[in-house]
Parts: structure tokens; sequence; C-alpha cells
């Protein structure tokens, strides 16, 4: 489809109403409640979490579509952009101390706590009196109440799996950047070939990493109650899966717009922050290998 002209405005632009930030309060609402409904298994919770997610997914489509009809005619000036720009960086950061807190539990658990069981860090009584048979190692195996948390068989191995979803997702952040170079050439095809390209790679990953949880659950017998060691992994990875999945619904939905002509090259915030986080999401995997898999 031919692009669009695309022509900027030097006015401030002050959006009509819209009822987006209402619908959206009550979907977090609706979505909070129903996961405190989960946690006391309440009989409704099922029906606030499906009445939240479809008034969410509502507020997304038609605030998301309202700031892009604004975009394609021309009613964001470089401030408004600038603006734009400044709200990813703080979204971004906001998903970099989610994470944050995770990686310090893992740290804290690492360095502290299970030492402590085991008797380190000056407290000798702790391994002596209450857990004499516990052995203090990471990944930790074998819990101090095996009856209440019986432990894994066996660890997750770093040079599987995880090897190569690692290399799957620095090469889809390759195939991002390349996508990125050709709409800045105005170069259609490597677009166009770089996005799908990343969409096919992230989808990789993701089967990949049900194929890791099915060996974890079935073979290794690693799961939430297992202990501390499987609480992290999958708090971890399956949080990082969730930003995968976040990542790639935002890479077909530039695609999409890919395909309808609405990026320039000096026009195309929606195609750089896509990347900015799918680029935040290779990252956080790294750490997740080093940390959760390798070390």
């Amino acid at each position: 489809m031919k692009q669009k002209k695309y022509r900027s405005t030097t006015k401030y632009f002050l959006p009509h109403s819209a009822p987006w930030p209402i619908v959206g309060s009550f979907a977090l609402f609706f979505l909070a409640t129903g996961i405190g409904g989960f946690v006391h298994n309440n009989c409704v919770w099922p029906y606030l979490l499906f009445t939240g997610a479809v008034l969410f997914a509502v507020m997304l489509f038609g605030w998301f579509s309202s700031v892009i009809n604004e975009g394609m005619q021309g009613l964001h000036s470089k401030k408004m952009d600038r603006s734009y720009r400044w709200g990813m960086f703080w979204f971004i950061a906001s998903e970099v101390a989610f994470f944050g807190i995770f990686f310090g539990a893992l740290l804290y658990t690492r360095v502290f706590s299970v030492p402590t069981l085991g008797g380190d860090w000056g407290y000798p009584e702790t391994h002596q009196l209450l857990w004499p048979n516990f052995h203090a190692a990471w990944p930790l195996l074998q819990n101090p109440n095996t009856t209440q948390f019986p432990g894994p068989k066996q660890a997750m191995g770093a040079w599987g799996i995880a090897a190569i979803n690692t290399l799957i997702l620095l090469s889809s952040a390759v195939a991002v950047t390349w996508a990125h170079w050709g709409l800045l050439k105005n170069r259609r095809w490597q677009l166009l070939s770089g996005v799908i390209l990343t969409i096919v790679l992230g989808l990789t990953f993701l089967g990949l990493q049900v194929h890791e949880y099915l060996i974890a659950y079935l073979d290794y017998h690693l799961t939430l109650n297992s202990g501390i060691y499987g609480t992290t992994f999958f708090m971890l990875t399956g949080f990082h899966g969730l930003h995968v999945t976040i990542g790639l619904t935002m890479l077909m939905v530039i695609l999409v717009r890919c395909l309808k002509g609405h990026f320039l090259p000096e026009h195309h915030f929606g195609f750089e922050a896509v990347s900015w986080y799918w680029h935040f999401v290779d990252v956080v995997w790294l750490f997740l290998f080093l940390f959760v898999y390798w070390l």
C-alpha cells in the first residue's frame, strides 16, 4: 500500500474527551478483585477476571486507535512526540524496577537465606538445632522441610533449551534493528521482512519455553510448590514469558501498520517504542540466563 504523506503540526494539540481512562480504571479494579478472589478461592473470581480482561482489551484498542488516528492526521507536534518518548522511557523504567524486585529476591535467597539455614552468617544454631541435615547449596534441590516442600529431582540446565532461547532472542534483537534500518532507508521489503522474522523468532522462543516447562513439571518435578528454587524460577521466567507475549502482540500490531504504510522515515515513534520494549525483553533474558540458569 502506498505510504501516506505525513504533515506535522507546530501547534499544541489538545485531545478530545474520551472514556478510556475511566474504562481502564474499571478494568484494573475488576482484574485486582478477580486476583484477590482467586487467592481466597472465591467462586466469582473467573467472572471478575474475564470482565476485567475484556474491558482492558477494549480500553487498549480504543485508546491506541485514537492515538494512531491523531498521529496519521498530523496532530502530534514535536513536543507531543517528546512526551510520548518520555512516557515510554518511564514505562520501561517501571518494568526494570518490577524485574529488579524478583532478581533482588533471588539474590537475597542465594546470598542470605539459604546460607543462614545452613549455619552461615553467624547463625550456627539455625543449622544445628532446626535443620541439622540440611545442606545449603544452590540450586536448592533438597529443602529443609522435605515433607511439606519436596524438592525437584534436577535443576534446569543452562546449555540446552535456555542457551538456544538466548540465541533466538539475540537474533530477534538483530532482526528488529535490521527492520528499523530498513524503515529509515525507506526499504519496505527490509522493514516487513525484519518485523516478520522478529515475530517468528519470538513465537519460537515461547514454544521452546513451553516445552521446557513441560520437562520441568513432568520429568524434573520442578513446580511452584517445590521450594524456593521452583518459586523463583517460575516467577522470573514466567513473567518474562508474559512480557515476550506482550511484545509479540505489539509487533503484530506494528506489522499491520507497516502493511498499511503508517510509518515514514521521519515519523515512526510507534515502531521505535515497540523496538525499545523488545530490546528490554532481550536484556532481561540475558540476566535471567546468567543468574537463573548458569550461575
